[in-house]
């Protein structure tokens, strides 16, 4: 956490005395209207594109406030305020996962899904912001688009509404996005260069030759040919990687034979590689191929490849973060119970926001929501829970954000 000392304090309360919004009080002033959303979403989860009640309850709260949307794609929403040349996009995910929830809140999820993710708590802390915002409309230095996303657990939701545009018209100069975190004291969390890791998730389909478990050598074992590979693959991040240039190569999903006495002809592999290095990824994004196809005619076999998904890290912008530290630091001086935490650290996950970040300078930033009493569980954990008082964190990073950038030379 940041100590600016008493000088400091002084100093900037100085600085700023004339054009100092804030938005830390206003979060909180508006805390109980975002929970009550955050549960209302929690309560019904939704995966992928197949988001009708999560996107009907963002409408009626932006009908209710008065502020015009869009869809660009299939249950999705992009709302705009404010007006000029200046551009900057706030984004929330909406989509859960297909988790059952195992907790025993009042508002637990009545499906087979479960907001284990967070996303309930963006979708909520976004229309916060949008609420904080209209009051101060005529006041903002340009545009704030908000785009509320479907399937980022399946990495598709903001390539396909980046295709329908809505980095243009107008252009976003900026974008930002926030990150719920279980395992992290109540506060916000913000950090410069790597944030998040990139994402590959890739198949591999061994192909052999299927005969009696008894007579093995009148086949091609595709699962024994699996197990090879599975155990070569980690080659690469042992061996072929610098230490300093690192990666997670996991093969989360292996399937082979359906009896115990046939050697089955076909075996799949489904793994997932993350790393902060855009060498390493494509170091090991080539590789994969060429160790399954070559392990796999060792054997008389075949190997296919296949790339599920591409997302590279996200890399927060130096010039964005010297902008936004100044204000959450501000924030944190006018606010004796504001947490900030400015060196922390990184995110060994992976986010399709980077799809953003890879188009405009951005920022990704994280907001601590550890339970106040009992274990900590982890993000896509059946029974992690999510310190509700954190709610308040996103709309005041938020809006304090894009008004400051947005106001230029105007502040």
């Amino acid at each position: 956490m940041h100590d600016p000392g008493e000088a400091g304090v002084f100093y900037l309360k100085i600085l700023y005395k004339e054009d100092f919004m804030n938005f830390f009080e206003k979060s909180k002033e508006i805390k109980d209207y975002m929970i009550d959303i955050r549960r209302r979403i929690h309560e019904y989860p939704e995966l992928g594109f197949d988001l009708e009640n999560t996107t009907s309850i963002v409408k009626e709260e932006l009908d209710k406030l008065g502020v015009s949307y869009t869809s660009p794609i299939e249950n999705s929403v992009l709302a705009s305020l404010g007006k000029g040349d200046k551009t900057i996009l706030l984004r929330a995910d909406m989509d859960a996962l297909a988790i059952v929830e195992e907790n025993n809140l009042a508002f637990k999820s009545k499906n087979t899904c479960g907001h284990m993710c967070g996303h309930d708590f963006h979708t909520a802390m976004l229309l916060g912001t949008i609420k904080i915002l209209k009051d101060m409309e005529e006041d903002l230095g340009g545009v704030v688009k908000f785009i509320f996303q479907p399937a980022e657990e399946i990495l598709k939701g903001s390539e396909k509404m980046i295709d329908a545009g809505i980095l243009e018209n107008p252009k976003v100069g900026k974008a930002m996005m926030v990150h719920m975190d279980t395992t992290r004291k109540v506060g916000i969390y913000i950090k410069e260069g790597a944030m998040a890791t990139s994402n590959n998730n890739f198949r591999i389909e061994v192909k052999g030759y299927s005969c009696h478990g008894a007579m093995p050598e009148k086949g091609i074992d595709a699962s024994f040919i699996a197990s090879q590979i599975v155990n070569a693959l980690q080659v690469l991040v042992s061996r072929e990687l610098s230490f300093t240039k690192g990666a997670v190569l996991t093969t989360g999903h292996i399937q082979g034979g359906n009896a115990p006495n046939i050697i089955p002809d076909k075996a799949i592999i489904e793994g997932t590689t993350r790393t902060y290095y855009e060498e390493s990824k494509k170091h090991i994004q080539e590789r994969i191929p060429e160790i399954a196809k070559y392990i796999a005619k060792a054997y008389r076999a075949d190997a296919d490849f296949e790339i599920l998904s591409d997302v590279p890290a996200i890399i927060n912008d130096k010039d964005f973060y010297d902008e936004a530290i100044k204000v959450l630091r501000r924030m944190e001086i006018d606010n004796k119970d504001f947490s900030l935490f400015d060196k922390c650290e990184a995110v060994t996950a992976s986010d399709d926001f980077a799809n953003i970040a890879k188009k405009v300078p951005s920022l990704m930033l994280m907001v601590g929501c550890m339970p106040d009493k009992g274990e900590a569980y982890p993000l896509h954990n059946g029974k992690a829970i999510f310190n509700e008082d954190a709610i308040v964190y996103g709309p005041s990073a938020m809006a304090s954000i894009a008004y400051d950038y947005l106001k230029g030379e105007k502040k």
